[in-house]
């Protein structure tokens, strides 16, 4: 068994062994974010924001305890992630289902094919597709960049593009990460974190998008 640190690594899943618990982690998180956004639907925007800061905390305790090995504490770190993020979001969704309750199912459904046809060819793929990672994260850094300026600048479409651009990141995040789970290049409840993170983070901006398809 090859190892990452200190984690046990999974094994390699061409046989598909690992691919069901992953994604049942994976489906269970997304079911904590909805109870979360459940309970967190009368928060105010400024509570929502305040809870990221516990977002990050919870990825950092995550990281620990899967380096540790802790593979129960870990779980349940997953799961509390899930939930904190739903609170976070609550209000963003609590005021998409009050003015246009469609576009929530709308970006369910978009986000669920989205991350199934790649999802399927990052897992297919013989490719080792390692090289992604850094191209992904500077591209990241750089959309957040843009983000900033656009706060302070006024920009031509920038809607469009910060949304279609999270889209193209998180869409290449989401086919590298389902490569990491077949090649068993890392700890399974890591491996389920960041496609948690994916699935969340292409909800978002297919959310924005159709938000910004109407508004335009």
């Amino acid at each position: 068994m090859t190892t990452v640190g200190t984690v046990p690594a999974v094994r390699s899943d061409a046989d598909g062994r690992t691919l069901g618990p992953v994604m049942g982690l994976v489906a269970v998180t997304i079911g904590f974010t909805a109870l979360g956004a459940w309970l967190g639907r009368d928060l105010s925007g400024g509570a929502g924001l305040a809870l990221f800061i516990g977002v990050f905390a919870l990825v950092f305790a995550l990281s620990g305890a899967a380096a540790r090995g802790r593979e129960q504490l870990a779980t349940g770190l997953l799961f509390a992630l899930g939930l904190v993020l739903g609170l976070a979001i609550a209000p963003v969704l609590s005021d998409y289902a009050s003015a246009d309750p469609a576009a929530l199912w709308q970006a369910a459904g978009l986000t669920a094919t989205f991350v199934a046809g790649l999802g399927a060819y990052g897992y297919s793929t013989r490719r080792d597709l390692s090289s992604w990672a850094r191209p992904l994260v500077w591209a990241l850094l750089a959309l957040l960049g843009f983000g900033i300026v656009a706060i302070f600048v006024s920009i031509p479409g920038g809607n469009l593009i910060w949304s279609i651009g999270g889209l193209v990141i998180f869409g290449g995040f989401t086919v590298y990460d389902f490569n990491r789970l077949r090649r068993g290049t890392d700890n399974a409840v890591l491996i389920a974190s960041s496609i948690f993170l994916d699935v969340l983070n292409i909800f978002v901006f297919v959310l924005d998008l159709l938000g910004a398809g109407k508004r335009g």
